[in-house]
């Protein structure tokens, strides 16, 4: 147990080996009453990806941003060089994972144009509010590839690409940054609400 639990990669794998054991099970003991396997494994996808985005997301705006000016200055450097750019690193992945997943778990259960067309093709309650919802998602997945991640590029100069950039243009970068990623954090409360609602509310597939 200790050679997995201290090893992360072998910790993920352990909790994905779980999850097909449950899923074999599901297949077999259950199989005449469960649903279609090919959307509920990409909601599951779609799920996974959501936490970690949303989970770094909350944590930059809860946790890191508020904190970074009671850090003595001589520790900030360990945050910039090497915490943030691992965890952009894995916000802006899990942004494209939840976006991909999203629209392929749309696609198969027959909704997709329903939703991005927010209901107006169909009259159906349920495709609005998850249309307003994938929309929302499609704005917080667009800032974050084309406006978070470059202005953090800049203002923490990551990879060395920006090693000459003057001192106010990476405080406007890092400014930039900061506002893009707290409107995510405003419309991620909306979104979550219309993705939780159109299942719970309006029993969408």
């Amino acid at each position: 147990m200790t050679v997995i639990l201290t090893n992360l990669r072998n910790a993920v794998i352990a909790g994905f080996v779980l999850a097909a054991i449950l899923a074999a099970l599901a297949l077999t003991t259950w199989s005449e009453q469960i649903r279609p396997f090919w959307p509920f494994l990409f909601r599951w996808l779609h799920v996974i990806s959501g936490v970690m985005w949303i989970g770094l997301l909350w944590y930059f705006n809860f946790v890191q941003i508020p904190t970074m000016p009671s850090i003595p200055d001589e520790q900030k450097p360990a945050i910039g060089k090497h915490i943030a750019p691992k965890a952009l690193f894995w916000f802006r992945w899990a942004a494209m994972s939840t976006l991909v997943t999203g629209v392929i778990l749309a696609w198969l259960n027959n909704y997709l144009h329903h939703a991005f067309a927010l209901g107006v093709t169909s009259g159906v309650p349920a495709h609005t509010v998850i249309g307003i919802g994938m929309w929302l998602a499609t704005i917080m997945w667009f800032n974050v590839w084309f406006v978070i991640w470059p202005n953090q590029q800049k203002a923490l100069n990551i990879a060395n690409r920006f090693p000459d950039l003057a001192a106010d243009a990476k405080t406007k970068a890092a400014r930039m940054a900061m506002l893009f990623s707290r409107t995510n954090t405003v419309l991620s409360v909306p979104m979550l609400f219309c993705m939780v609602a159109a299942q719970s509310l309006f029993g969408a597939s």
